[in-house]
């Protein structure tokens, strides 16, 4: 065996006896590591759920709501009015229904919506035709997405009692079709269900709110003119009682998440955070050790040691107790989020780790080894071996 093999062996020897050595503290410094790493890509994974719904946003679906505020309601009559409008090949509504079902922990959107025309916008929504048939025989029908029916164990047939909030009453919607996405990122927790069966009570109990819908879905031809189509669609309404703003599905969804800007800004302001955490335990940990070792160091540098090796002594070290942590923290983060996203899949249909954050994490525990491995690196090939021999561990 060649002499730089046995050189190389010796130093993994030594690196390993090191590690060892004060067994406690390196244990603790791994289990540090591993729980900032797991905090790290919890938060990470938050911060990317809040912005899967503008993922799974259409470039030509446009989105029409009140000039004033998401909350009120458009007349029923705007609908031919945008039907007509240069660029517009299709026109659906919507209309936020809500209500309680269980109790106000169980929140899943609930939406009543046009059922002729509102899956032909969302084509992503998957439903069978004899599923669709049914549904659009049964006034009091409803179409739930699949994450909801296994969540509540439901099947076609089912009866699914709503309390109303918004629309008082008791409300009874009869399961007869379930939607599946047709990407990971669709929405498959909202039950959907005929706007002519809330017309129709609406009518009955309180006729002044009948005749208006939530929000119109507009399908265009052509992507790039959705600007000039939204300037039109709001002419159309300008200066009327009630006002319409038109925006690309995209910045619609976006308004949302604009709403929690702050709360998604301290979230990413921990993630970050929590890195220097990492840095400063290993850190720490790395400066303890090397003045604790710097006799020994002075001593290898005597025997013929020299910087190079010296320095992947200390750099070895700490890549294995970063390494190890992130290993340990990546490994636990996964059955974690699977526990997170089953508990908030109402609030999150779409709920998993990214791989780019998968690769963050890999790229944290190299950084953090390499980074805190430094001011002890230097401390142990820039001082001189006298000086570092008259030190006592």
């Amino acid at each position: 065996m060649s002499a730089p093999t046995l050189n190389i062996m010796l130093v993994f020897k030594i690196l390993f006896k090191n590690l060892f050595r004060h067994k406690l503290r390196t244990f603790l410094t791994i289990i540090g590591v591993a729980v900032a790493v797991l905090a790290f890509g919890l938060l990470k994974t938050i911060i990317a759920a809040w912005y899967y719904g503008v993922q799974g946003s259409a470039a030509n679906r446009l989105i029409v709501r009140h000039a004033v505020a998401f909350i009120f309601p458009l007349p029923i009559s705007y609908q031919d009015k945008i039907a007509r409008v240069p660029g517009v090949t299709r026109v659906s509504h919507a209309t936020w229904f809500q209500g309680t079902y269980i109790d106000m922990q169980h929140f899943f959107p609930r939406m009543a919506v046009d059922p002729k025309t509102y899956f032909k916008l969302y084509p992503e929504f998957l439903v069978s035709q004899q599923e669709m048939a049914d549904f659009l025989r049964e006034r009091s029908a409803c179409i739930i997405g699949a994450k909801i029916a296994k969540q509540y164990k439901l099947k076609i047939g089912d009866i699914i009692p709503i309390t109303g909030d918004i629309y008082p009453g008791n409300w009874e919607f009869t399961v007869r079709g379930i939607y599946y996405g047709k990407y990971e990122y669709t929405d498959q927790t909202q039950l959907l269900f005929q706007w002519d069966y809330l017309e129709q009570q609406l009518r009955q109990v309180t006729p002044g709110r009948a005749g208006y819908i939530g929000w119109y879905v507009v399908w265009i031809d052509n992507a790039d003119n959705a600007a000039a189509i939204s300037q039109s669609i709001d002419n159309l309404f300008k200066n009327s009682t009630a006002e319409t703003t038109t925006e690309t599905e995209k910045a619609f969804q976006q308004s949302f998440v604009s709403l929690s800007s702050a709360i998604i800004t301290a979230i990413e302001v921990i993630s970050y955070l929590i890195v220097g955490i990492i840095l400063l335990v290993l850190g720490n940990t790395m400066i303890m050790t090397a003045r604790e070792r710097m006799t020994e160091f002075a001593v290898l540098r005597t025997l013929g040691f020299g910087a190079f090796k010296v320095a992947g002594l200390i750099l070895g070290e700490a890549l294995v107790i970063s390494c190890l942590g992130g290993a340990i923290g990546l490994f636990l983060t996964f059955p974690i989020i699977g526990a997170v996203a089953a508990s908030l899949s109402n609030f999150f249909p779409v709920f998993k780790i990214e791989t780019s954050t998968l690769l963050m994490i890999i790229s944290l525990g190299i950084i953090v080894g390499i980074s805190s491995s430094i001011i002890p690196i230097h401390r142990a090939v820039t001082i001189r071996i006298v000086d570092a021999l008259r030190q006592i561990e």
